[in-house]
């Protein structure tokens, strides 16, 4: 057993390949690319650096010797001088020209943005999932009569597809920022120890075209079309607002979904997923707990909280840099990506099999709809010459004694009885039924779902690439 406390997102809910992302192995890993693509550039710019320095720089690029520097960040108690100095034990021909010119940030912010580039890159794929997943759901059940609620009240009918597209909707808002984030990110570039490029004008004797032709050579090595125009030693903290925000966007969005799915269990109208020798409590041996969807809901909590830490850290840096954002960094960041990992494994793995009761769907549909056809029903008694005023004074006397006989006798709805037996209204039982037909009361909803999944769905989700995905199974 482990005596030290592990996050359960590395024991319980984060994928490997985002776990991966934000582990050692690809941190120090891209430190090193980022060391290898500066003496390139470096080199090509006409710097003393041969090829043979660069190969061995290549041959060790992910053999890191963590051990070593380990035992040498104890002595002089600075991580990246301690990777750089065991970089040179294994790379002994290349250890002088290892971080030339560079400063700390150099290493530390360009391996932060490009880990969360690739994070956002996962969580593009696992959203556009989810979204598929729902779009066929609301297609199946694009017709289906289903109570609305305002309030939590009954209203006017929905459909359970059209109510699937609301989910839909908001991740689209969250697709549509994701690709803002993602087309607006920028390297923090070569900018030196307080954003002035001062060690590498001396490296290049002045001149500074070979300074801001060291920068383009980096960006292009990397895939970026551009830096940050300007930083103080590190770039912007505002950046990594803009990115755990865009996360808590996600999880509100999953949050709303897992929220409604958990009041549609507690009405046996829709189930998320139970397995069948699944336990549900620990002593009421019947119970089917939404345990999934209120996963969801919990760790969305935690994500939406999280996003205050990188608004506070970027509204409280001093003037070039302070070091109070480090820490702080190392957590909000890698816990933000673990977190909305996991929420999206869940909601694919949910969505990917909901139950639903059409049955219990249409009990409930029948038991308010009297209430809400009164209107057609005062309007159908209209037609035939019937005074509007006193039509609906009856109806709404009719609506509080089957009210009061459904609250307080715990009996049916037979408002449709009274009517039909008030010869006022001259329509019967028959007639009266006729108008309850549920279909008769959803609006454009089938429609509405067809134009949605055909104008803005299927947009978003053509040509993306179907990946397999095997973390939905660690939920």
């Amino acid at each position: 057993m482990n005596d030290k406390y592990v996050s359960p997102f590395s024991t319980r809910y984060a994928s490997d390949e985002m776990q991966f992302l934000f582990s050692s192995q690809k941190k120090f890993q891209t430190w090193r690319e980022l060391w290898i693509a500066l003496a390139k550039a470096e080199k090509q710019l006409g710097l003393p650096i041969t090829d043979e320095q660069i190969a061995q720089l290549e041959q060790y690029k992910h053999d890191i010797n963590f051990e070593q520097a380990k035992e040498i960040e104890a002595q002089v108690r600075h991580d990246v001088m301690s990777h750089v100095k065991a970089y040179g034990l294994q790379a002994d021909k290349a250890k002088g020209i290892i971080h030339l010119g560079a400063t700390s940030c150099y290493v530390g912010d360009n391996t932060d943005i490009l880990i969360m580039k690739e994070g956002l890159l996962l969580i593009n794929e696992k959203l556009l999932q989810v979204i598929s997943n729902l779009k066929d759901f609301a297609l199946k059940y694009k017709g289906m009569p289903t109570l609305g609620f305002t309030h939590y009240q009954p209203a006017q009918l929905v459909t359970v597809g059209k109510r699937a597209t609301l989910w839909i909707s908001e991740l689209l808002l969250d697709i549509e920022e994701l690709k803002h984030v993602l087309n607006t990110m920028k390297l923090r570039g070569v900018k030196g120890t307080t954003g002035t490029q001062a060690s590498y004008l001396s490296l290049f004797d002045g001149d500074h075209n070979k300074v801001k032709k060291l920068e383009k050579l980096i960006e292009e090595q990397f895939g970026f079309k551009s830096s940050y125009a300007v930083t103080g030693q590190t770039y912007s903290r505002k950046v990594d607002s803009k990115v755990i925000n865009l996360l808590s966007q996600i999880a509100q969005s999953s949050s709303k979904f897992a929220n409604d799915l958990r009041l549609l269990q507690s009405m046996k109208e829709i189930e998320e997923p139970f397995e069948s020798k699944q336990i549900g409590s620990s002593a009421m041996a019947y119970k089917r707990n939404p345990m999934r969807s209120e996963r969801i809901s919990s760790i969305s909590r935690y994500i939406i909280v999280n996003s205050l830490n990188p608004a506070i850290t970027s509204a409280t840096q001093w003037f070039e840099r302070t070091l109070d954002d480090s820490a702080n960094r190392r957590l909000s960041i890698a816990e933000g990506f673990l977190g909305i990992d996991a929420i999206l494994n869940i909601y694919i793995n949910v969505t990917n099999n909901l139950t639903v009761y059409p049955k219990v769907i249409l009990k409930h549909v029948n038991e308010e709809l009297p209430f809400m056809a009164t209107e057609n029903i005062m309007m159908e008694a209209a037609k035939k010459g019937k005074d509007r005023q006193l039509l609906h004074e009856k109806i709404r006397n009719y609506s509080m004694e089957a009210a009061k006989r459904v609250k307080h006798e715990g009996k049916d709805n037979n408002l449709i009885k009274l009517i039909s037996n008030d010869k006022y209204f001259d329509m019967t039982y028959e007639e009266l039924q006729g108008i309850l037909k549920p279909e008769n009361f959803i609006g454009r909803c089938e429609h509405q779902v067809e134009e949605f999944i055909n104008d803005y769905v299927n947009v978003v989700l053509t040509g993306r690439k179907v990946t397999k995905i095997e973390s939905i199974l660690k939920v």
